[in-house]
């Protein structure tokens, strides 16, 4: 019977040196996970950082195009008048510059310009008239 339970007793300490091996082989193997998803819970939110900075700039480009197609067309409209007869020297020229500024905020950091789709200022010189000059009534 001492035999028996001296035996039964070492069966127990191996069993229990097994379990507490199977035990620190398993708190390494979670310390091994949690480290990993801490990376991986670092990437994620720093491509979600990224993602809400595209996100941002493409509306404020969006934005700035958007005022760019309405400076081009109150430039336009104002030419189209001037052509009429009407001296609107002044608001074309405010108008141009108007526009040039909206194409530097619609062009992205990039380089690549938005193109103003019109003619250089060179090629869209304004009559310089009088005020009262050429103005049908």
């Amino acid at each position: 019977m001492k035999e028996k339970s001296s035996a039964q007793a070492r069966k127990i300490e191996e069993l229990e040196a097994r379990l507490a091996s199977e035990f620190a082989k398993a708190k390494k193997a979670k310390a091994d996970a949690d480290a990993i998803m801490a990376v991986y819970r670092a990437d994620i939110e720093a491509a979600q950082v990224q993602v809400r900075e595209a996100v941002e700039t493409a509306q404020t480009r969006v934005h700035w195009v958007a005022e760019l197609t309405k400076c081009q067309s109150r430039r336009e409209t104002l030419e189209d008048i001037h052509a009429r007869g009407f001296d609107l020297t002044e608001e074309i020229l405010k108008a141009k510059e108007l526009e040039s500024d909206a194409v530097d905020l619609a062009s992205d950091d990039d380089g690549d310009d938005i193109e103003s789709g019109s003619e250089s200022e060179e090629d869209h010189d304004v009559e310089e008239t009088a005020p009262g000059d050429n103005q049908e009534t």
